[in-house]
């Protein structure tokens, strides 16, 4: 998103936040789960998963995230395991460190030249949620016969990981999980 657009979504923000939350309709009513404008009504680059896509939305960088999560650091170590080209590994390291995902740390090996490694900030292990369901809906719909290739485990327990979605009022919303997207104070009409 362009630094001109900024102040737009900014300058519109509280006043639609303020008309929703004065005549908004109550959480839980009937009322509440219409949306008074359609979704297809606002603009669609300041979706947050828009906006998380344009950083994170390639196959290569999805690879980093989930190798670095899993202890492969550094730069040579992540070439070989991925097989990656190096200049695409290096954008896509300079991507996830410009971003705030990852952080650069120097290393040395007895008698060789400094080096890099990259390990996950805490906005970077935020996303580990997200690699666990792209793992678990891939471990569903596209293992071949023998099953998943790894298992993600509960390090204290040793029981499977699964992802689940909840609202905040503690509510499991199970297999089939019915959402509403309503405007937010970022939203900007189209």
């Amino acid at each position: 998103m362009s630094p001109a657009r900024e102040p737009a979504a900014a300058a519109e923000a509280p006043a639609e936040a303020d008309a929703h939350a004065e005549a908004g309709p109550r959480a839980g009513t009937a009322e509440a789960d219409r949306p008074a404008v359609a979704f297809s009504a606002y603009d669609s680059e300041t979706c947050s998963i828009a906006r998380t896509l344009a950083v994170i939305g390639d196959r290569w960088t999805l690879l980093v995230l989930r190798d670095v999560a899993n202890g492969i650091r550094r730069f040579d170590e992540l070439t070989d395991h991925l097989g990656v080209a190096r200049n695409v590994l290096t954008r896509r390291l300079a991507k996830l460190t410009e971003a705030g995902l990852v952080s650069r740390s120097a290393y040395r090996v007895e008698g060789a030249r400094e080096r890099q490694e990259y390990r996950l900030t805490p906005a970077g292990r935020e996303l580990v949620p997200i690699l666990l369901a792209f793992m678990g809906w891939g471990d569903r719909h596209l293992a071949g016969p023998d099953g998943p290739p790894s298992v993600a485990t509960h390090h204290d327990c040793g029981a499977p990981v699964r992802v689940t979605v909840g609202c905040d009022a503690g509510h499991d919303l199970g297999d089939r999980p019915r959402v509403s997207l309503r405007p937010g104070p970022g939203s900007r009409r189209r």
